[in-house]
């Protein structure tokens, strides 16, 4: 294979293994695991993140019309998963390959305590010759608690492992420059730096048993591509799409990575949703934390702490008309933070080794 990967983390939608009729197409997911079994063979450590699970339980149980969709998701997800797993670890043992399975929930990253432990117990099955099988714990997640989808929860345990590849597998080639129903439309194959101007053209509309749509793919691919990681999205469906594309053959689009980030800002940069405080910055300060250049945040920029936080505290740290500007782990609580607003010559309220630009 010609791409020099050592380590990728695969996700595959609900798309890509969900026939037309909502159930579970085995005869995809066993040529998926023959492509990963090869990918393998190769020498490459392999993380699967899979979705599925519901599927796999709308084929075992009947739901009656009176149950809410949180109650249905619950059940099906709590049948579907035993099934799934089962799936995938009878297609692995065809190629002597063992597989684990890895449920979590958005609170496993709330943390940094939490989140070594996740990233332990992934090492330890990868040195041991197995491979993860990963997916969001639907039977406990539920609203405020769920990740967006399993791209996010894909985008996590990529930047957590610090692998030199994501491969998002959906139902459609990649990125289009327009609307992919619409001849004359063609797939973007590379993708550099922050490119605002995605979502004009990438159809916002759900996949049909999935959560998450291209818009979601493409915030999360560039994330995880700041952050130092190439990301490809590709067509799951299309026969041995993995290894096509790691022999660098296959049309799709690829997400070009930036300078590779520090494991601890790769947690910071998948933090937002656990963010305590809000410190709001001048626009001069602004400028000098996103130029780029090792510069930490100083109390001088600051114009108002929005609300608290502690010592230790990941913030969301915001300009003049509130939109993000990055995270970061505070110095210092937020009182001592309100005496030294506009104060020059104070230490740092974050250090830019503990800051993750999100410019």
């Amino acid at each position: 294979m010609s791409l020099p990967y050592k380590k990728i983390v695969v996700k595959v939608g609900s798309n890509v293994i969900t026939q037309a009729n909502g159930l579970p197409d085995e005869e995809r997911i066993k040529h998926l695991v023959h492509q990963l079994a090869a990918i393998k063979a190769e020498g490459i450590e392999v993380i699967l993140v899979s979705s599925g699970a519901v599927a796999s339980g709308r084929s075992l149980i009947q739901v009656t019309e009176k149950q809410d969709a949180v109650t249905t998701r619950q059940l099906l997800a709590a049948i579907g998963q035993v099934k799934l797993i089962n799936t995938y670890a009878n297609f692995f043992a065809e190629h002597a390959i063992k597989c684990a399975q890895v449920l979590v929930t958005k609170e496993d990253f709330r943390d940094r305590a939490h989140y070594l432990n996740m990233k332990n117990c992934l090492q330890i099955l990868l040195q041991h010759d197995v491979i993860p099988v990963v997916n969001e714990n639907d039977v406990v997640s539920v609203t405020e608690l769920m990740f967006t989808d399993n791209d996010e929860l894909a985008g996590l345990i990529a930047s957590m492992l610090n692998v030199d590849a994501l491969i998002i597998l959906s139902n459609v080639n990649g990125i289009y420059n327009g609307d992919p129903k619409v001849s004359g439309s063609e797939v973007i194959q590379e993708i550099k730096g922050s490119v605002t101007n995605l979502a004009s053209f990438i159809s916002t509309g759900k996949s049909q048993f999935g959560r998450g749509g291209m818009v979601t793919k493409s915030t999360m691919a560039q994330k995880v591509a700041k952050l130092g990681i190439t990301v490809h999205i590709a067509n799951g469906t299309t026969n041995d799409v993995l290894t096509t594309l790691l022999d660098n053959k296959l049309i799709h689009t690829r997400f070009i990575p930036e300078k590779n980030k520090s494991g601890k800002k790769k947690w910071i940069a998948h933090s937002e949703a656990t963010a305590k405080g809000i410190v709001q910055l001048n626009n001069g300060a602004k400028e000098v934390l996103t130029s780029g250049k090792a510069t930490s945040l100083l109390p001088v920029g600051i114009i108002d702490i929005k609300s608290d936080f502690l010592k230790g505290d990941i913030i969301k740290i915001v300009d003049e008309e509130n939109n993000l500007i990055g995270l970061g782990i505070a110095e210092y609580g937020s009182d001592k933070a309100r005496e030294r607003i506009g104060q020059k010559k104070q230490k740092a309220l974050v250090h830019y080794d503990y800051f993750y630009s999100a410019i």
